[in-house]
């Protein structure tokens, strides 16, 4: 068992928390704000994992995640918001969290999480500068690990269709098939004025893949059985586009 710190704002929401994470057998200490918070995590030695509030007042749960890896390159944290977007988590994984919980959530979704945070094998994100963007496949969205491969694309009439695997807190696992329609990939060149978009396959891979992850913040739960296909391209994913593309060439775009 582990020693948590929870740091958040909402009385009822800590106790629900640390009810939660006692009856599994962890200790847990609590702070109402993050000043509070980083006084109490100190050098980072005492605590396995960090459960993280994004907003709250003085000081932004974003804020103090940067802070405590300062701190604790290694450190492990899990974010927790009511307010946030995919576009929040990205950057909530950019600066190291481990999972992002969407509030409201389940016991069971928060212990789950928290098993998967303290799992060794919990391969730790990596900053947005060394790839596209973090993989999802190094992290948690709402308890959701999702894994998947660029080089399985699947080409057929100008589509291209690529195979997740999600698992969820408990440990059961599915898969999810996510096409880009031809339409689609047209759009998106149009959108940036270029034929070839960086990175190649592994572009439109990251591209599904936040697809997969868009869905399970927004749902809580796995894709339905017959895929995602993706009829638009909406304002948010021209957004990843356009960050994507400043990401990884800022002279150029």
């Amino acid at each position: 068992m582990a020693n948590i710190l929870i740091i958040d704002d909402e009385t009822n929401i800590r106790l629900m928390m640390r009810l939660a994470l006692k009856h599994a057998g962890h200790d847990v200490e609590m702070a109402a704000d993050g000043l509070d918070g980083m006084t109490s995590y100190a050098d980072g030695r005492k605590f396995e994992l960090v459960i993280l509030d994004q907003r709250m007042p003085g000081m932004y749960g974003i804020d103090v995640l940067r802070k405590i890896r300062d701190l604790k390159p290694d450190a492990k944290v899990i974010m927790v918001t009511a307010f946030g977007t995919i576009d929040l988590a990205v950057e909530a994984m950019k600066y190291g969290a481990t999972d992002f919980l969407r509030k409201p959530f389940s016991a069971e979704t928060l212990r789950g999480a928290v098993a998967a945070a303290l799992d060794p094998a919990t391969t730790k994100s990596v900053p947005v500068e060394e790839d596209l963007k973090p993989s999802f496949a190094m992290t948690t969205i709402n308890g959701f690990r999702i894994h998947g491969r660029p080089e399985a694309a699947e080409h057929k009439e100008g589509d291209i269709s690529f195979h997740f695997t999600l698992s969820d807190p408990e440990g059961t696992s599915r898969t999810c098939e996510v096409t880009l329609p031809a339409f689609v990939i047209e759009l998106a060149k149009a959108a940036t004025d270029r034929e070839e978009l960086p990175g190649g396959i592994r572009f439109w891979h990251a591209l599904a893949e936040e697809v997969v992850a868009n869905y399970v913040w927004q749902q809580g739960e796995f894709p339905p059985d017959s895929g995602i296909r993706v009829d638009d391209l909406t304002s948010g994913l021209k957004r990843w586009i356009h960050a994507v593309l400043e990401a990884n060439e800022p002279a150029q775009y």
